[in-house]
C-alpha cells in the first residue's frame, strides 16, 4: 500500500512546545512576582498542564469555547477569578515570554526535505489556526503544508475518527494513503489508527512502549517506516 501524504501534528512532534513552555513559564513567572507561589518551576508547569488538560477536555466536549478553556485556564491557575480581559491580558503576557523560546526540533528539516519529493503534506492539531497558522510561519515551516487543519476551527478533535478523516479530504486522500505522526501514544497514534489512516507514534522520550502501536523515536527514521509500509507486516520499529 503507497504512502501518498503525511499529516504532522505540532506541538511537541515538529515544534518543541515542552522546551518552550518551560522557559515561556519560567520567565513569566518571574515577571509576574509567581515564583515564591510554588516549590520550582517544574510544579508550576504540571500544575498548568493538568488545567490544560482538564480545560481542553470541556472544550473537546463543547461545554466551552476556546477562548474560554483558555481564560478558564487562567483562572484555576491563580486560584482567583479574573473578568474575561483580565484572563486575556495575562495569558497575552505569558505567551510574549513563550513565543520567545520557540524552535522546531532538529529533526524536522531533514526528514521534510527527504520526504519533499514523495510526499505531500498537511496539519492537524488540537488548538486553533490563530494560534497554529503564525506559529508555522514564525517557524519558516507553514509553506511545507498544503493545509492546517485545526480542532477549533473543524468543531471536532482528536483522537475523533472525524477529525482524522477531515485532514484527508483536505488533501483528496482516502484514509489509507495518509501517514498519521504525532507524540501522543492515544490521541494520536490510536487515534489515527482507528481511524483507518497510516498511524506513527514519535515517542522522543523513549519513555514507555504501547502495545499495537507503530513506533519511531527521531523523524529520521520516518522515511524509512513509510517505505517499509505493507500493511501486512510490521516495520522494525514496531513496539
Amino acid at each position: 500500500m503507497t504512502i501518498r501524504a503525511v499529516v504532522w501534528d505540532i506541538d511537541d512532534t515538529i515544534f518543541d512546545y515542552t522546551t518552550a513552555d518551560r522557559a515561556g513559564m519560567r520567565r513569566h513567572l518571574r515577571a509576574e512576582g509567581l515564583l515564591g507561589r510554588f516549590e520550582s518551576v517544574e510544579e508550576a508547569l504540571r500544575l498548568w498542564r493538568e488545567i490544560t488538560d482538564v480545560q481542553w477536555a470541556r472544550f473537546a466536549a463543547r461545554e466551552t469555547d476556546f477562548l474560554g478553556q483558555r481564560r478558564d485556564r487562567v483562572r484555576v491557575f491563580l486560584g482567583t477569578g479574573l473578568t474575561d480581559e483580565e484572563a486575556d491580558a495575562w495569558f497575552g503576557r505569558y505567551i510574549t515570554h513563550y513565543e520567545a523560546a520557540w524552535e522546531l526540533f532538529p529533526d524536522v528539516l531533514p526528514a521534510l526535505d527527504a520526504l519533499a519529493a514523495t510526499h505531500r503534506h498537511a496539519v492537524l492539531s488540537n488548538s486553533s489556526l490563530h494560534v497554529q497558522e503564525p506559529k508555522l510561519r514564525a517557524l519558516g515551516v507553514r509553506d511545507r503544508f498544503e493545509a492546517v487543519l485545526c480542532a477549533a476551527d473543524l468543531g471536532v478533535s482528536k483522537p475523533e475518527p472525524a477529525a482524522f478523516h477531515a485532514a484527508c479530504e483536505a488533501l483528496e486522500l482516502p484514509a489509507h494513503q495518509v501517514a498519521y505522526v504525532g507524540d501522543h501514544p492515544e490521541i494520536d497514534a490510536r487515534g489515527a489508527a482507528e481511524a483507518g489512516l497510516f498511524s506513527v507514534w514519535l515517542d522522543r522520550g523513549g519513555a514507555a512502549a504501547a502495545p499495537g502501536l507503530r513506533r519511531i523515536t527521531g523523524l529520521a527514521e520516518l522515511p524509512g517506516v513509510l517505505r517499509a509500509d505493507t500493511r501486512f507486516g510490521a516495520p522494525s520499529t514496531f513496539g
